[in-house]
């Protein structure tokens, strides 16, 4: 999943206390490892923001002249 098929379904969203959290972790444990790291990655690109054009790594060069 990227961030632009990312979509929150409003039908679905439960607002709860934070002393009932209900199955959220039986939820989580029963996910595999690659799908809590994609989801993961989501929270990151939601929270910080991703901007495929930033996101490669920028290539520095210096030019050094011979003393």
């Amino acid at each position: 999943m990227t961030l632009r098929d990312a979509r929150m379904n409003r039908q679905a969203l439960e607002v709860v206390t934070l002393d009932d959290q209900g199955n959220e972790l039986a939820y989580w444990l029963a996910r595999t490892p690659a799908e809590r790291l994609e989801a993961l990655e989501l929270l990151r690109q939601i929270h910080y923001g991703y901007d495929p054009l930033t996101a490669q790594v920028t290539r520095v060069l210096d030019v050094v002249e011979p003393e």
